[in-house]
């Protein structure tokens, strides 16, 4: 202060003032810049992590084996191979023995045990697109045993690790992308695990989940926030979804199990039930995103709608939905992406079976692709633990371009006023 009474902006004691409030802002802002750092130093050793271990889980190892069928020849008849039992005809012909005496002949009598216990099931594929493989002799390359596959890998025990640089040395061993694991379902044998079943199943239960929870979850709002009295019951239903949305998803799963499996009788372990119960867990979400939406839209808007002479329906639906349509898939997109990746409301309701076939339909037994990493993180056989990362590797990158089609469906319809 001066003799006048007045503040003295360029004196030394406000100079200090000054300079402390200009400290704390840059401290504030390290910080802030520190937080978001770390942060991506967290996802970054994640992904870096994931990627790591999941990389080699689409490789497959394969062995070099080669058949004689003319010196012996399968107990097959040739004709049944052009008919819908060609598998069955397969599987009786005696591929699997003709597979290990190959193997012994090759590679010593431990040749067997270096290929996988299913193994036969590329010779029977092959033998299936090509029938004439069967005049003479054919090289086949099959699935390695896991020991085999880990030790090409940099994985496994010693004495795999021996094997495989026999195998290697004499040229009988490779390494090729596995595209089984995109295109076949759950297996025993981790050489033969996939993923389609469960992506597949995922797929169809988010259909389910998406055709109830949106459009219940869009007009709930759009009444809420135009229609419904401002009274003690609406103020009741807000505090109920705004607390819904907050509830455990375990305790969604106990309610689907009570209604949907005990009480309706529906198909346990189906993608119509996953998709009803957590059509359940999302609806909240898109009724608070949907009326966050329409509230941000201007007053003005309407008021000069119905100053042209719109109807409030038509105010509605033509003026006030579309602009806030960035903002109602925006949210929408983000709950399908929480429910994609839940696991503990659909173990409730069964959707933790062993599927080996993809289900063809809404009411077809199936799983989802979190509870297959779920259970495939809980198997013995250390084959399964890079299969895990790998279907990990998947639902990221799912769950990445479901938050990049929010990102993109927001900046395409977006208007600004």
């Amino acid at each position: 202060m001066n003799r006048l009474g007045l503040t003295d902006w360029n004196g030394p004691a406000m100079k200090r003032r000054l300079a402390r409030r200009y400290a704390a802002e840059r401290r504030f802002r390290l910080i802030g810049l520190g937080a978001v750092l770390l942060s991506a130093a967290f996802l970054a050793f994640l992904l870096v992590s994931m990627i790591g271990q999941g990389a080699t889980g689409f490789l497959r190892t394969e062995v070099r084996v080669t058949l004689d069928f003319k010196a012996a020849p399968l107990s097959l008849d040739r004709a049944a191979l052009a008919g819908r039992g060609a598998d069955l005809a397969l599987a009786n012909a005696g591929i699997p023995g003709h597979l290990n005496a190959a193997a012994t002949a090759a590679y010593g009598g431990d040749g067997p045990g270096y290929l996988s216990e299913n193994s036969w099931l590329d010779v029977r594929d092959a033998i299936r697109a090509d029938p004439a493989l069967l005049d003479g002799k054919a090289t086949f390359w099959v699935a390695a045993a896991t020991a085999i596959d880990l030790a090409a890998k940099g994985h496994g025990t010693a004495e795999a690790k021996a094997a495989y640089a026999k195998l290697k040395q004499a040229g009988a061993v490779r390494k090729t992308f596995n595209g089984g694991f995109l295109s076949r379902s759950n297996s025993n044998d981790p050489t033969r695990a996939g993923i389609w079943g469960a992506f597949k199943g995922s797929l169809l239960t988010m259909i389910v989940t998406l055709l109830l929870a949106f459009p219940i979850g869009v007009l709930s709002a759009v009444y809420l926030e135009e229609y419904a009295p401002r009274n003690r019951m609406t103020d009741l239903i807000e505090v109920s979804i705004n607390n819904l949305a907050a509830v455990p998803s375990i305790i969604f799963g106990l309610l689907g199990l009570a209604v949907f499996l005990n009480t309706w009788q529906l198909p346990r372990s189906a993608a119509l039930v996953g998709g009803l119960t957590l059509a359940l867990m999302t609806m909240p979400v898109i009724v608070i995103a949907a009326r966050n939406a329409i509230k941000s839209v201007p007053p003005s808007i309407r008021d000069a709608a119905l100053g042209v002479g719109a109807s409030p329906v038509q105010v509605v639906f033509h003026h006030v939905l579309p602009l806030a349509l960035p903002g109602i898939l925006t949210g929408t997109i983000i709950g399908m992406a929480r429910a994609l990746g839940e696991t503990a409301p659909l173990l409730m309701i069964g959707m933790r079976a062993f599927i080996a076939t993809p289900p063809n339909g809404f009411t077809d037994p199936a799983t989802v692709l979190p509870v297959q990493i779920f259970l495939w993180s809980d198997e013995v056989s250390r084959g399964f633990v890079e299969k895990t990362s790998a279907a990990i590797v998947v639902l990221l990158a799912f769950l990445l371009a479901m938050n990049g089609l929010a990102i993109y469906l927001r900046n395409r319809f977006e208007r600004r006023w």
